[in-house]
């Protein structure tokens, strides 16, 4: 099937159709313990060295990322939680660099309303909430209030324990469920249904066969009515399939499972590697759009 073209983001300004392509989210981790690319910007240390995180966003929108995600906290498995004070201390800085070189869309990745407000005021236009507004009774209202746009992700359990024997009965429809009470407790607040996206939380309390089985049955989210945010770049379910054990060996495994996820209705990629993504997307929406095949997005 075709690209609706129903799916028009309003972001930073601008008017993003999620329908007439896939869409690039470059990763900007600005923390020294992220599962992949933590340290890149503290030399070691604890302070984030802004130009040169301001550099990487900047390459990294060259490189055809849509919108740039700026997450002060690392969420791997077993991580634990940061203030909110050392959190907008990191983000904060680096977002208004950013906005002051680019319009580049800017989203936030937090779960916490206050940091969501800093970084808002700094310049940021969407909100990257791993927990689906489910961490964090005040987010929906700072959202709803802002204006930004909002990714609601899945998540079972938190951070800390998520990896520990997840299960569930019924994964696709718990999902689901999770997802579709995110959107209607937004939608509530006052979040326009047109800046709600969904995220089925790869890695985020699953095994790697519900990682594979979400993507092969993403487009059943489809049905939901909002577009669909995929985040697989350089986890650990890729590593365990390819055999990669470090993050950085992980590029193959992840264009895979980046275009498979296209291949089911992906409207945005989530991921590390811009430039090699984007170029995969390239040809996967191209071949799905020479034979009409692409799900209803």
């Amino acid at each position: 099937m075709e690209r609706t073209g129903r799916y028009l983001l309003p972001i930073g300004g601008a008017v993003l159709d999620l329908s007439s392509r896939t869409h690039i989210i470059g990763i900007l981790n600005v923390t020294p313990d992220s599962f992949s690319d933590g340290g890149r910007f503290t030399g070691g240390g604890y302070e984030i060295d802004v130009q040169k995180a301001v550099e990487a966003a900047l390459m990294m929108a060259g490189d055809g990322a849509d919108i740039i995600d700026v997450g002060g906290e690392s969420t791997r498995p077993g991580s634990g939680r940061l203030s909110a004070a050392d959190e907008i201390k990191r983000v904060v800085p680096v977002i208004e660099g950013i906005r002051k070189s680019s319009r580049v869309p800017i989203s936030i990745d937090t779960y916490k309303a206050v940091t969501a407000w800093a970084a808002i005021e700094a310049g940021a236009d969407m909100v990257n909430d791993i927990s689906g507004l489910a961490f964090d009774p005040d987010m929906a209202g700072v959202v709803a209030g802002s204006g930004a746009a909002l990714v609601l992700m899945h998540i079972k359990g938190t951070p800390e324990g998520m990896q520990d024997n997840p299960h569930y009965g019924d994964l696709v429809g718990e999902v689901k469920a999770y997802l579709l009470a995110a959107a209607e407790k937004a939608a509530k607040a006052g979040v326009a249904h047109d800046k709600i996206l969904l995220d089925v939380g790869i890695g985020f309390g699953k095994t790697v066969e519900h990682n594979t089985a979400l993507i092969n049955r993403l487009d059943e989210f489809t049905a939901l009515g909002y577009p669909l945010l995929l985040g697989v770049s350089r986890k650990a379910f890729i590593g365990r399939l390819t055999g990669a054990a470090g993050p950085d060996d992980r590029l193959e495994g992840s264009i895979a499972a980046a275009v498979m996820g296209i291949a089911r209705g992906a409207n945005i990629l989530r991921v590390h590697d811009v430039k090699a993504t984007k170029r995969a997307a390239l040809v996967a929406d191209a071949i799905l759009a020479s034979d009409n095949m692409r799900p209803a997005r």
